[in-house]
């Protein structure tokens, strides 16, 4: 299975709490909510890259936060994607929960996550997908484990905020698609670069 990371972002890579004001305010994050507030009018085209990628997922890898806040946050509101998620394999990484995880279908890694992760990629299937989950996602990339990303990139540079790219880890990347909507989200996707890195990079 490939892994499948798909996150907003700003120009200035901060991925911190695009949905709501309280979603993550850490480090005193007062911007929360910037994907909304950022654009006029509702864009279905980023709903539809991102079902598009979903109708090809077995399911999602998410850090404790993310699972945390997906599990309160999409099952007090209900509706269709409360059942997708509710149905949905889960796989946690968290070395502070323990079993039994309180969401369905769910699945504690708390050894090892370069060994767990390389075991799920070795598995047949599609597609199992990273959302938010900042710190695994570090852990990822600087091991390789990321096979594609998909960002949705906002106009807007906030100046502040947990960005996704952080640290010294270095990677290549090729570009697969983008395009811009009509709100100016560019929609990019990138595999990770099959040639070796430039010299006097690791």
């Amino acid at each position: 299975m490939k892994i499948v990371v798909m996150n907003n972002v700003t120009l200035d890579g901060v991925f911190q709490a695009p949905g709501r004001a309280d979603e993550d305010t850490r480090g005193g994050f007062t911007r929360g909510g910037w994907a909304s507030q950022n654009i006029s009018e509702p864009d279905p085209e980023i709903g539809a890259a991102i079902g598009a990628r979903m109708s090809q997922s077995d399911g999602l890898l998410l850090g404790r936060r993310t699972y945390e806040d997906l599990m309160t946050t999409w099952n007090a509101r209900g509706g269709m994607f409360k059942d997708a998620l509710n149905a949905a394999q889960k796989y946690v990484v968290s070395q502070k929960l323990s079993d039994p995880l309180p969401w369905p279908n769910s699945a504690l890694i708390a050894g090892n996550v370069v060994e767990a992760v390389n075991e799920l990629r070795s598995r047949p299937g599609r597609e199992l997908h990273v959302m938010g989950s900042g710190r695994l996602f570090e852990t990822l990339m600087a091991h390789q484990l990321v096979d594609e990303l998909l960002l949705m990139v906002y106009p807007v540079v906030l100046g502040s905020g947990r960005r996704l790219f952080t640290g010294d880890t270095y990677v290549e990347l090729d570009l697969l698609d983008a395009k811009v909507t009509r709100t100016g989200v560019m929609i990019a996707t990138y595999c990770a670069k099959s040639t070796p890195p430039l010299e006097g990079h690791p």
